[in-house]
């Protein structure tokens, strides 16, 4: 008899938009370390969709510093900014199934829109929800603001969509305290999200599905601050008919007063930290990582 094997593929997904912190360390020996427990691979993806603020400095730093941690993966790596086309191919899905629509709102207009609701609701990332400005347009009007080079995001009609999905969603999450833990989606908290922005032409969660569907990625380990969008990837996914991955949501690096280590935040640098001395076995030690096994079961 025949046996089967899984192919177990993982991937570390960074944006070029500033240096690699110790946060990123962690989630990307937390995929390496994973895919060596499992005999799998580790892929390396640059989300680099936001051709504003990712810099080609930035994604040489990457390099170097997974490098420096003493990472390999696979080649080629995909560069997001090199694959539009397959984003909106899956734009083109969902639009001829009326599951998204144009919208020509600015940000101040949703704020206006919703600023006499205090108690409007708001998203996961603390947006508001869209109030449905849009989608209250006739097919005439959207066509004519289109034709007359209106610029258009392009959101996700939430309502439709889970009519469609017609049955409840959810994902299989795996490690640490939630090992085979059943997880309901929820992506309605998300409204009528955006799928396609104004100024680029794909947002991170139609690319993120996409990417992950044709690179065969399998396991899928990254923060617990992606967990809620998670409803919204996995929704996706059915819609696109796509795969779904086994999940693990880690827990977040923080620092001294419990925040969340990031860029914005101008969280220390691997490559300052680099340059102060500190060594990648120091890293590992102090993530507990030296001498410990992994298991992440499918």
């Amino acid at each position: 008899m025949t046996r089967s094997f899984i192919r177990h593929v993982f991937r570390f997904a960074p944006s070029p938009n500033g240096y690699l912190h110790l946060g990123h360390a962690f989630s990307a020996l937390l995929n390496h370390e994973m895919a060596l427990a499992t005999g799998g691979t580790l892929l390396l993806r640059i989300e680099d969709i936001d051709k504003e603020r990712c810099r080609p400095e930035f994604e040489q730093a990457i390099y170097d510093d997974l490098r420096w941690l003493g990472l390999d993966w696979e080649r080629p790596v995909r560069r997001q900014s090199r694959h539009f086309d397959d984003y909106a191919d899956a734009l083109r899905q969902l639009e001829r199934r009326e599951l998204i629509y144009p919208c020509f709102c600015s940000r101040s207009d949703v704020m206006h829109a919703v600023t006499d609701h205090l108690d409007w609701p708001r998203d996961p990332d603390g947006s508001p929800l869209y109030p449905g400005t849009c989608k209250r347009l006739s097919l005439s009007e959207r066509r004519r603001r289109l034709a007359e080079g209106r610029p258009a995001a392009y959101r996700l009609d939430m309502e439709a969509a889970l009519a469609e999905a017609g049955r409840r969603i959810g994902w299989r999450e795996y490690g640490g305290s939630a090992q085979g833990r059943d997880v309901e989606a929820e992506p309605d908290l998300w409204g009528d999200a955006v799928l396609a922005r104004k100024d680029v032409p794909a947002s991170y969660h139609i690319a993120v599905v996409v990417d992950d569907a044709l690179q065969g990625v399998t396991n899928i380990v990254r923060g617990e601050d992606l967990l809620m969008a998670t409803s919204l990837h996995r929704l996706l996914q059915v819609l696109l008919d796509l795969p779904s991955p086994c999940y693990h949501h880690h827990e977040l690096l923080r620092d001294s007063a419990g925040r969340k280590l990031s860029k914005s935040l101008r969280a220390k640098s691997l490559r300052a930290l680099r340059h102060e001395g500190l060594s990648p076995a120091r890293v590992k030690q102090q993530f507990g990582m030296l001498g410990r096994s992994f298991a992440f079961v499918p």
